[in-house]
This record gives structure tokens, sequence and C-alpha cells, in this order.
């Protein structure tokens, strides 16, 4: 199936193309989709761990639209980049870890979108919830998953460095 994949006409296009629009745009729109993605999700996990806590948390609602585009950039040109060389990448280590990381780091944004959904605009929990919001926004759970985000995803871009240098 890799064999296959590999040979394909989108493959042969991007690994062959004398085109700007092979792949040095594919590569570029991958870079700066993947700076969208890592930032947003970064400036979102860095208040969960306390910086700017005096912006309410409801401030970061924009991040997901950011995240949701910069995922939807990073998904296509991927796919177009891993086909180009779907017999190396896809028995390789460093790519295997690089998707692993990848589905944690969108794993962490469900509960972390949650979180910051529930909170008020004017950073005040809702009525329903009158202690419940600060309690959560405190809680450790929230700082484990900025964490565990920003984890993930300064690994994926590591291992997505990284296999610039397989053979």
């Amino acid at each position: 199936m890799l064999e296959w994949l590999e040979s394909s006409s989108l493959a042969v296009w991007v690994g062959q193309s004398t085109s700007v629009w092979a792949m040095p745009t594919i590569l570029t729109l991958h870079t700066m989709g993947l700076a969208v993605l890592v930032g947003a999700s970064w400036v979102l996990d860095l208040r969960l761990l306390g910086m700017s806590r005096h912006i309410p948390l409801s401030a970061f609602r924009w991040v997901f639209p950011v995240i949701t585009v910069g995922l939807a950039v990073n998904l296509a040109t991927g796919v177009m980049l891993f086909t180009k060389s779907a017999t190396t990448l896809g028995t390789a280590v460093p790519f295997l870890i690089k998707m692993v990381l990848v589905a944690a780091g969108v794993a962490t944004l469900m509960p972390i979108r949650a979180l910051v959904l529930r909170s008020d605009p004017l950073g005040q929990e809702r009525s329903a919830r009158v202690s419940a919001a600060p309690a959560i926004e405190a809680s450790a759970r929230p700082r484990r998953l900025a964490l565990v985000s920003i984890l993930a995803w300064a690994g994926a871009v590591t291992a997505g460095r990284l296999l610039a240098y397989l053979p």
C-alpha cells in the first residue's frame, strides 16, 4: 500500500515537479500551518499555566478557530508530504512518534476547549456554577492538560524536524 501511495500521481508531482507550487510551497504551508497551530495552542496553554491571569479565560475563545485552520493546513500538506516518501515515512520511528504526539496534542484540545467555553466573558463564573468555574480553572487538571499539550506539540515539532535526516 505504501508503495502504491508513493507511486501515485500526487506523490510523483510533489517529489519530482520543478514547479514552485510543488515541494517548496507545500513545505512552506506545512511550516506556517504548524506555527499557527502550535503558537495558538501555546498561547492558551501558557494562560492555563498561570501567565496573564488577569485576562479572563473566555478571552481565548478565538484560539480554537485559529487552531482548526492550522490543523487543516497541516493535515492537507502533511498528506501530500507523506505520499512523496510513504515507504520511508510509513516505517520510520520518528514519523510514528510524531503522529502519536500530534494525536496527543489534538486530544488535549477538547477538554481545554470545554473549559474555555464554560468560562464567562466577564471573567466570572456562570450563575449556575457560582463556585465551580474558578475552581476548575485553578485546579491541577487544566495545568496538566496544558503541560501535556506543550510537551506533545514540542515533541511533534522535534520529531517532524528529525524526519529531514532520514535516509
